[in-house]
Order: structure tokens, then C-alpha cells, then sequence
């Protein structure tokens, strides 16, 4: 299995930022290709036009969010069929920042996962502890609880990705220690064991998410069931981004 490597721009990006996209693709190697899946989450306005530019490249092209219906009258919202024809392939889903800022339930993006499955795209569902969880030794409850209750039965390795974010890591510059990454992405699998098997558990590629950096990419990518890393604020540079794409370990 190939590592995903995926960019998270946030609320970052201009429209002159598609030419990110060409800059990324002229940094490719046949060797990193061959390691990773490069995906750039941008704003839902860019989608469009940075889909367009990264045809005939390697780049794939996602929405930070979407709406769990696919149509209505819901005012400033995006459905996922909308995202799919705007060009994006992926849905970032249950970030700790819509968690927290725009009060999202585990139900709320197990709901917006059936819908973006329904639009035949990728979930990309996003499950962390806050500090003070982990410093009560809540951390690996919290995740599971996150992930059984966002994960809708249509969860399959094609058309769904987990990311492990802790919350007090996300572009704080801190990062959980090795064991602790490996601890949490081992429980995580063996709760996709438990619910779908352990063939399709096997299959669901989870990604490590938090303060991600040239840095410590590496070390990071070559843990246990890590299986490609979510990246914010270092993804916002085509050089940073590249980076960590080189580190992905062999497929």
C-alpha cells in the first residue's frame, strides 16, 4: 500500500494559489510517486480550478468538509455530490476544528460519511483526544468512541481513510512520542477488526495527523500501522510538502 500523504490548507489560499499545484507536481520523483499518494485539501472555491490544474499529474484534489444531504435548501452549506463535480476525489470529515468550533458530533460525520460514499468519494474521518483526555489516560477510549460512532456500515478500504489527530498537537509543534502514535494507531485497527473483519481493517489506510514537519516525517511514517500523515501548516509550501512526501517509506 501506498502512504497518503495529505495536504490540509484550512482557511489558507488564494486563487493564485493553483499554480501550487504545478510547482508540486515539477518536485515529483518516480521514487516518491511510487511511495505516495499526494492529495491538497484546499478551500471548497479552489476545488475547481486546482482540480484542473493538477490534470495529467499525480496530485489528487479533496474538500475540507461537506453537507450530509445531497441537496436542499441549506444556505452556504456544499453537498458531496457537489464536491465530486467540482473535482474533488476525498472529503475531509470530523476535523477537531468543526468538532470544536462549529460543535460537529460523531453522529453529524457519520452521516456526512454516508453521504460523501453515496458520491462515490473517499472519507477521510478524523478522530483525537484533547489534552487533558490523554493526561486521564482517556486517550485510546475517546478515539474509539470517535470512531465507532463516525464510521457509518457502508466503511469500506475503498472509499474510506482514518487520520489520528490529537487535538493538543494540531499546530502546536508538539508531537505524541513514537509508542504513543504506534499505541493508538494499533487500537484503532484493532477496532476496524472488531466491526468489518480483518481483512477490511487491514485495508483501511490510517493516517497520523499533528504538527507533521520535514522534521520528523520519517520517523513518523515508518511506525506500525501509520499509513500516511495528514499535514496543515507544512503543506502550505510546495517545498515543506514535498518533503514529507519524500519520506514515505517503500510501498
Amino acid at each position: 500500500m501506498k502512504q497518503l500523504i495529505a495536504a490540509n490548507w484550512k482557511m489558507h489560499g488564494e486563487t493564485n494559489w493553483t499554480q501550487k499545484t504545478a510547482q508540486l507536481a515539477g518536485l515529483l520523483t518516480p521514487d516518491t510517486q511510487n511511495r505516495a499518494d499526494l492529495l491538497i485539501c484546499p478551500p471548497s472555491y479552489l476545488i475547481p480550478a486546482m482540480s484542473d490544474a493538477a490534470k495529467g499529474t499525480a496530485i489528487m484534489i479533496g474538500a475540507q468538509n461537506c453537507h450530509d444531504q445531497l441537496g436542499g435548501a441549506y444556505t452556504g452549506e456544499m453537498s458531496a455530490n457537489m464536491c465530486a463535480d467540482a473535482g474533488a476525489d476525498y472529503v475531509i470529515l470530523g476535523h477537531s476544528e468543526r468538532r470544536d468550533y462549529n460543535n460537529e458530533s460523531s453522529e453529524a460525520v457519520r452521516a456526512k460519511a454516508q453521504a460523501v460514499h453515496k458520491a462515490g468519494l473517499i472519507a477521510i474521518i478524523c478522530v483525537g483526544e484533547k489534552l487533558s483526555q490523554r493526561e486521564a489516560g482517556q486517550a485510546q477510549e475517546i478515539t474509539a468512541q470517535q470512531l465507532q460512532a463516525s464510521l457509518p456500515d457502508s466503511t469500506s478500504a475503498i472509499n474510506t481513510v482514518i487520520a489520528y489527530e490529537p487535538v493538543w498537537a494540531i499546530g502546536t509543534g508538539k508531537v505524541p512520542s513514537d509508542d504513543d502514535i504506534a499505541a493508538i494507531h494499533a487500537h484503532l485497527r484493532r477496532e476496524l477488526t472488531g466491526r468489518f473483519g480483518a481483512a477490511a481493517a487491514d485495508g483501511i489506510a490510517l493516517l497520523y495527523g499533528g504538527s507533521v514537519k520535514p522534521a520528523n516525517a520519517a520517523q513518523i511514517l515508518a511506525l506500525p500501522n501509520v499509513d500516511g500523515a495528514l499535514v496543515g501548516g507544512a503543506s502550505l509550501e510546495m517545498d515543506s510538502f514535498i518533503e514529507i512526501a519524500n519520506a514515505a517509506r517503500p510501498a
